[in-house]
């Protein structure tokens, strides 16, 4: 399995990133968010890849981190969604608000990804429930992962999953609620001192 590949940007393609690795051109195909914040042309890259083997061809999906990658996996491992299905999610939704529509049972937003219907976006949420967690979710968002916990042991963690969720009960969207979260500082010593802030950010 290729596990990642490293060199030159060479090209952008509509639904793939050309690398020069050592004078060969990988094409990796890769959401579109992900090609969209790509760096200039030349700039060396790495990325996370996957490697799909079909009887009639080889297809590579790369990611810009483990992270990224790690959900693209979760997604493919539902039965009916197959590689280029899973990026066409990940097209449409960051893999922070993928995981937050399983958690919140949110179909409408993952059947709004092309080729993906209602009944498979249901599927999805029921065999992905369990295996993602908002605290998780979160310690990735606020702090990369190059810092892969929280502080006190993932206690902020925790009143940023609560402050996600009481966003949501006050009647905000589901990624608009976790994008503010996202943004709070990490001196919040309080449930009600994210909240405060994120609603800054929401108004």
């Amino acid at each position: 399995m290729i596990s990642y590949v490293r060199g030159e940007l060479a090209s952008v393609e509509a639904d793939k990133a050309i690398i020069d690795v050592g004078g060969v051109g990988y094409g990796v195909y890769m959401p579109q968010q992900a090609l969209s914040v790509l760096p200039p042309l030349g700039t060396e890259i790495k990325l996370y890849t996957y490697l799909n083997v079909k009887e009639d061809a080889m297809q590579l999906f790369g990611f810009l981190t483990k992270d990224d990658l790690e959900i693209f996996k979760l997604v493919i491992g539902v039965s009916g969604i197959g590689p280029k299905g899973g990026l066409n999610i990940l097209s449409c939704l960051s893999p922070d608000e993928l995981r937050f529509a399983i958690m919140s049972g949110d179909a409408k937003a993952i059947s709004a990804a092309p080729g993906i219907g209602k009944k498979t976006a249901e599927k999805l949420i029921l065999e992905l429930r369990d295996k993602v967690d908002i605290e998780e979710m979160l310690n990735h968002a606020a702090h990369g992962e190059e810092r892969p916990s929280l502080q006190d042991g993932g206690v902020e963690s925790s009143m940023q999953a609560e402050a996600v969720q009481a966003l949501v009960a006050l009647g905000y969207g589901n990624a608009e609620s976790l994008r503010a979260v996202k943004q709070t500082s990490d001196g919040c010593a309080t449930v009600e001192d994210i909240l405060k802030e994120a609603l800054k950010y929401l108004f």
